[in-house]
């Protein structure tokens, strides 16, 4: 078999929430914060335009890029929300933002070529990497610079097969936003090195305390020319099963990104095109019942979070998640979350997935009951060690 495949490592946070799952259905009350997804029932509008779009018969292949007018409405989208001059023609729909990443990795990588990933990280960015036959190149970051990559970091991993940085911001797992600044001085290093930039920003609309999101590639033509941008709908529309992201690219991608999709999966979903066209378009705010519910969520678990002896926990700009650091335990991430779950029925995912053996993350997607007796009793598992 492919050792390209054999090779990759499952998925850490699904297999915890399965775990999860498998307990809850042996009727055990089960505390979660490992699902990387709203809580939240996608909002009524775009169901409507998707439900619309089925009834017209809407059901047969698009272009494999995606609808003329979705792409063009993502263009619209990011020229006035992002200042990201993207044509139309530059963007490709796809069953995901993580499908849109894949496609980018299979394109980008020839073997052997290096991709600078900043860590701790979202667990699938290494795979993609590696299933392309690229080799990807991990950047400790520090707790103390809130886990973000600094200019100085970045360039000192490049070497000659550096082909591309990737950034995430805000991120998963930590929920650190990156500032104007700091993207500038990466995006300097990267010019300067020939380097593309890939930008995930598919919590974008999910930032904190006046802190506003910025994309990378709106610094200059220079730098947009080099800038991969993708974002989906599966976070800010709670939309995850719906599978519907996109990527704007620099040109000369768009041929074999397009090309690469028509071989693997045709194009994207038919229907869920016009749920997601009616997300940017309606006038609707698809998170207006969601964002206040994560402020206050968000609020409560860092005040918990932080109040544990011996814990310590960087509040997160952006995302919906925490990653505190819980190595006075004694414990390894993965043991953590092992012991906590069988002992306590509380579902975290161990730092280990994000390359961060000290750290387990939280997601606050999810109720302030579960919020507040599943921290409770987290912070009585970590008393009784």
């Amino acid at each position: 078999m492919n050792k390209n495949i054999t090779s990759i490592a499952p998925s850490i946070t699904l297999a915890i929430t399965g775990k999860a799952k498998k307990m809850k259905a042996e009727g055990k009350n089960i505390y979660s914060f490992a699902a990387g997804e709203p809580d939240f029932d996608t909002p009524e509008f775009i169901k409507i335009a998707a439900e619309k779009a089925l009834n017209r018969g809407e059901t047969k292949y698009t272009p494999a890029t995606g609808t003329v007018s979705f792409r063009e409405a993502i263009s619209k989208k990011l020229k006035d929300e992002n200042n990201l001059d993207y044509a139309a023609t530059q963007v490709v729909v796809s069953n995901g933002a993580k499908h849109s990443l894949f496609n980018i990795m299979m394109t980008l990588c020839n073997v052997g070529d290096e991709v600078i990933i900043p860590a701790p990280f979202w667990l699938s960015y290494p795979e993609m990497v590696n299933m392309a036959g690229g080799i990807p190149v991990l950047v400790h970051s520090k707790e103390e610079n809130e886990y973000k990559m600094t200019a100085a970091e970045f360039e000192a991993a490049i070497t000659p097969k550096t082909k591309a940085v990737l950034i995430n911001s805000p991120s998963n797992p930590i929920g650190c936003v990156y500032t104007k600044e700091e993207l500038t001085a990466i995006a300097e290093v990267a010019i300067k090195n020939n380097l593309y930039i890939v930008s995930d920003e598919i919590y974008e609309k999910l930032v904190y305390d006046g802190t506003k999101h910025f994309s990378i590639g709106s610094i200059s033509p220079e730098v947009l020319a080099k800038t991969i941008t993708v974002n989906g709908f599966s976070k800010s529309c709670s939309m995850t099963g719906w599978r519907l992201g996109y990527a704007a690219l620099p040109i000369e991608m768009v041929k074999p990104v397009s090309a690469l999709q028509s071989h693997s999966t045709s194009g994207p979903n038919t229907f869920a095109q016009y749920g997601g066209e009616a997300a940017l378009t309606d006038g609707e705010d698809p998170l207006k019942d969601m964002y206040p519910e994560f402020v206050k969520r968000r609020e409560k678990m860092f005040k918990l979070l932080s109040d544990i002896p011996g814990v310590t926990c960087i509040k997160p700009m952006g995302s919906f998640y925490m990653f505190p650091n819980i190595s006075v335990t004694g414990l390894d991430s993965v043991e953590f979350a092992d012991k906590l779950l069988e002992q306590y029925n509380v579902a975290v995912v161990p730092g280990a997935a994000f390359a961060a053996d000290s750290n387990i993350r939280l997601s606050y997607a999810c109720s302030m009951k579960n919020i507040e007796e599943g921290i409770a009793l987290i912070r009585k598992f970590i008393e009784n060690i």
